[in-house]
């Protein structure tokens, strides 16, 4: 999957939608992507949130959660325009795909 933009890649563009709205940590997005089902361990949930925030997507820090450390992810203003980029590929990609039912 290297390689393939974001919008090829629908646990990325999730992760993102979700650090551009909240801060999330790691439990949280595993739950939510399988609520959409998205069946992610944490030795590929974790590398992505590392690679999305080398890739300077996301900003991380350490906070301490009911007497929990816990690694808080957002999203940058360069993992925002990103964002803004793949919903702009999906919406071109939905159109194509759905013709007039597309959204």
């Amino acid at each position: 999957m290297l390689g393939q933009p974001r919008a090829q890649r629908g646990g990325e563009v999730h992760i993102l939608h979700h650090a551009a709205e909240e801060e999330i940590h790691g439990a949280w997005i595993t739950e939510e992507l399988a609520s959409h089902g998205y069946q992610i361990s944490p030795g590929t949930l974790y590398p992505t949130l590392h690679r999305l925030e080398a890739d300077g997507l996301l900003t991380s820090e350490q906070r301490v959660v009911d007497g929990r450390t816990r690694r808080v992810y957002k999203a940058t203003e360069a993992g925002k325009r990103a964002l803004a980029e793949d919903r702009r590929a999906l919406a071109e990609l939905a159109r194509e795909v759905l013709g007039d039912d597309a959204p």
